[in-house]
């Protein structure tokens, strides 16, 4: 028998932790069972054909395949595939995208089995199944969620080829007690956590093994403070012992929950340390409301206050435009209010419909339009039509270009001025205009684009204007402007250095 457990990851430096933790808790099984990760983008021909290298003459060959919004397309296409060239071979399925509405779904129909939820304990159970009978009698089969000290931690599971060069996915908990429609952990109960004393044993051995970079996918990491405060400690621990060997830790937190004790930790951080994802998603209460999203705004606003000017964590805060009930007017006033507080990062991020979010239910009332492919972007609702998400949705790819990108860091205020989001999207409404364009804008181009546009829109001096670009390009040889009037090359600003394992960390 061999068990091969497989995804598509989005990129190269997403290690898969689902695809760990099932082989972590494989029992007797495990010796028979091996990972391996594509990327997606890969031809399906050649990712069946390496699968099938892994199938011995005589032996029934299992394949596991982690489904996820970001996957599902190929992945039907790869079992499709699988089961066309080989179809005595046993194709189970699990992730998010095949857990809710199981019905509808293609790649169900090609797979033999299906597993929802939770897949640690009852994936194995059903390879015993299949292996020693009596045969699985259903398709779809209930995840069990087992104690979590009976879940097996699977952090040894990454190779030393993962420590070097890949993003190391770590939880502390599973789970979330908030109830926010659009997102799946809606439908969880609470929040569970692992035993914090094991769980920080394994993080001791991934450090020592050489592991610096570490993101934590706990969906709310500071909810409860001892907790934190006992997983914060570890890593200034090991800041203290080895300031020329910092390691760089990530966490999703809650905006408006940091107590005292947890902000005298934060300080402690130096520079290129710490990140913080920060999960806003909208400032207008009655859409709060709507998506049952409990959030003291203005508790939310004074913490990111204060990590911008009393800490070094570098903030990723996310916005989302097109949930039910948020009009243009509002989104622009919500992040007119969040760039004001000053976040490294904003996350302009679109409305998508994933299966199982309560989400729908608003679907009549404000006439929610989903694309039906994946990743089940929003198209159009009752305050904001299909012309106008389009525009929002060019706005986030522009922003990303310019904002997140870091490359316009002394141009930028220039573009936002006093009306952030009015002032960006003329800038984003032109550049389509002018370019018809939204990805694999050069950088050059784009740094031409910006200054004509202050120049000819603005109304700003084109020497000015080329100079503060200029500044931008941070000494970049291949990337200079050209010449000021007086024909001498401007001095280029020299820019901060941005730590590898963050760079790395950023750019996953």
């Amino acid at each position: 028998m061999t068990i091969l457990l497989t995804t598509l990851n989005a990129r190269y430096a997403h290690a898969s932790l689902g695809l760990r933790y099932l082989l972590a808790n494989m029992g007797e099984l495990q010796s028979q069972t091996q990972i391996h990760e594509f990327v997606i983008g890969a031809r399906s021909t050649d990712i069946v054909e390496k699968i099938l290298a892994y199938r011995q003459p005589d032996q029934k060959f299992i394949v596991g395949f982690g489904v996820y919004i970001w996957n599902i397309v190929e992945i039907t296409q790869v079992v499709a595939v699988l089961k066309r060239v080989a179809p005595e071979i046993v194709i189970v399925l699990g992730g998010p995208e095949v857990s809710h509405e199981t019905n509808d779904q293609e790649i169900i129909r090609l797979a033999d089995y299906v597993i929802t939820g939770w897949g640690d304990v009852s994936f194995p159970d059903l390879c015993q199944q299949i292996i020693k009978g009596p045969q699985p009698l259903m398709k779809v089969h209930a995840g069990l969620q087992p104690p979590m000290n009976e879940i097996k931690l699977p952090y040894a599971l990454y190779t030393d080829q993962d420590i070097r060069h890949r993003t190391l996915y770590v939880e502390a908990s599973r789970g979330c007690p908030f109830k926010c429609e659009f997102c799946l952990s809606a439908l969880d109960k609470t929040a569970w956590p692992f035993d914090i004393d094991a769980f920080l044993a394994e993080m001791e051995s991934l450090y020592q093994r050489g592991a610096r970079l570490f993101k934590f996918v706990d969906r709310t990491f500071n909810l409860n403070v001892k907790t934190s405060l006992k997983i914060m400690q570890f890593f200034l621990d090991k800041l203290a012992a080895a300031p020329h060997d910092p390691v760089f830790a990530h966490f999703e937190v809650v905006p408006d929950h940091l107590p005292d004790a947890l902000k005298e930790g934060i300080q402690k951080f130096p520079d290129g340390t710490l990140q913080f994802e920060i999960g806003i998603q909208s400032f207008n209460p009655e859409v709060q409301s709507l998506i049952s999203r409990k959030q003291n705004n203005d508790k939310a606003a004074e913490n990111i206050r204060w990590l911008c000017e009393h800490s070094h964590a570098h903030l990723h805060v996310d916005l989302i435009a097109g949930l039910p009930g948020e009009t243009m007017e509002s989104f622009a006033e919500g992040f007119n209010k969040l760039v004001a507080l000053g976040p490294h990062e904003i996350q302009f991020g679109i409305l998508k419909r994933l299966r199982g979010t309560p989400i729908i239910r608003h679907t009549e009332a404000f006439q929610l339009a989903f694309d039906p492919m994946p990743p089940y972007t929003i198209l159009a609702n009752k305050d904001v039509p299909f012309a106008a998400m389009q525009r929002l949705v060019r706005f986030a790819r522009y922003w990303d270009m310019v904002a997140n990108s870091g490359r316009f860091a002394n141009t930028l205020p220039v573009i936002l001025s006093e009306s952030p989001f009015e002032n960006f999207m003329a800038f984003s409404d032109w550049v389509y205009a002018n370019t018809d364009a939204t990805h694999r804008i050069a950088l050059d181009r784009l740094a031409g684009l910006v200054t004509t546009w202050l120049v000819e829109q603005r109304g700003m001096n084109k020497e000015t204007v080329m100079g503060l670009v200029s500044s931008d390009y941070a000494g970049n040889a291949k990337h200079k402007q050209g010449n000021s009037s007086t024909g001498e090359q401007k001095a280029p600003a020299v820019a901060k250095a941005t730590p590898q394992r963050q760079s790395r960390h950023l750019a996953a």
